[in-house]
């Protein structure tokens, strides 16, 4: 992994993103971080075209902020989003990430061993002020605005969120253009909630604060369409989800397991989700099987495995360079990885 280290650290050092500007054909920049392509475009000129940190089969995956990338791409380039964000951004800012890679926990609940097994961390959601709330709702605004404009028309998006915060992502997303287009159940059992109240536990036996959750809801969305379905189908390639099979739709509840220990040893990202599962949605999201795929919190890379192992053509985003590491070694690993009988459901 240090080999590995070094040398992605000297790519992104070296190769990170060419700028577009209106400079003589074939001249290279002065710059030594960028190089410059002739454009006649005055909107290319301010434009950045960013360059992979890495590319494994028909995925490309790329080192910075999505909010960047995605301000410089062009419009329409992108047909079906499948992700998992940052769901209250706290737990994901540099000085939590450290605690946690330390196992110090911080806003991440480290729990016990259960039954032998070493539990995830999964973050305290609980915990975010009213500040943290209006931050999260600016975001998703933010980032579905940013988001819109390099979809093509039809394209659907699917966030994976939570019970507590899904109906403010959802609001967020819709204020800036989508179309509300149900969600996915995703029916896992997790470590969230049952819990008696904190420090009385012995006083109130019988009581749980919050019920056991059994269920991870995927919100699912829509750039409007460019006619009717068929046309937008004719046009663009998108506009519905793809059939399990020819007699059996895609469906909205899907039953999964928790992240199996041997597959998460070779992504061991803290929201892993398993290959089994993200199979299903990514290949669901292009409706005839064509087009790109789009992961822009990408993390460990397991959507772009399963796009991988499906084969489509992805790309990625990942702005912490610890987990664009780790999705380097781990795409091919997860792309050939084999789910047990058992990893579809629980």
């Amino acid at each position: 992994m240090s080999q590995l280290k070094l040398d992605l650290e000297l790519r992104l050092q070296s190769h990170r993103f060419a700028a577009i500007s209106t400079s003589t054909p074939g001249q290279p920049s002065s710059s030594g971080e960028s190089n410059v392509v002739s454009t006649s475009s005055a909107e290319a000129a301010l434009r950045v075209v960013w360059c992979p940190a890495f590319e494994v089969g028909r995925a490309s995956v790329f080192h910075g902020d999505c909010l960047e990338w995605l301000a410089n791409q062009s419009d329409n380039s992108i047909h079906g989003v499948v992700t998992d964000p940052p769901y209250g951004l706290v737990e994901y800012q540099p000085e939590q990430q450290h605690k946690l890679r330390r196992g110090r926990g911080g806003v991440w609940r480290i729990p016990p061993s259960f039954d032998g097994h070493r539990r995830s961390p999964v973050p305290r959601f609980t915990t975010l002020t009213a500040s943290d709330l209006k931050a999260l709702d600016g975001f998703f605004k933010v980032w579905a605005a940013a988001l819109i404009p390099v979809l093509v028309p039809g394209a659907h998006v699917l966030v994976a969120s939570n019970p507590l915060l899904s109906h403010r992502v959802a609001l967020s997303v819709c204020q800036s253009g989508f179309e509300r287009r149900g969600e996915v159940v995703r029916l896992v059992m997790t470590m969230r909630g049952g819990d008696r109240p904190k420090n009385a536990h012995n006083e109130f036996p019988d009581v749980t604060v919050m019920p056991r959750s059994k269920w991870e809801p995927w919100l699912l969305f829509r750039k409007p369409l460019d006619g009717r379905v068929q046309d937008n189908l004719r046009k663009w390639g998108t506009g519905g989800l793809r059939r399990v099979s020819s007699d059996r739709p895609f469906a909205d509840v899907i039953a999964s397991a928790p992240t199996r220990p041997d597959e998460r040893r070779l992504a061991p990202h803290p929201s892993l989700k398993p290959q089994a599962f993200l199979r299903q949605v990514v290949r669901a999201i292009l409706p005839i099987g064509e087009g790109v795929v789009l992961d822009p919190f990408a993390g460990s890379g397991s959507t772009i495995a399963a796009a991988e192992h499906i084969g489509y053509e992805s790309v990625g985003v990942e702005s912490d360079l610890h987990y664009l590491q780790m999705a380097q070694s781990a795409i091919p690993m997860l792309k050939d990885y084999e789910p047990s009988s058992d990893a579809g459901s629980r």
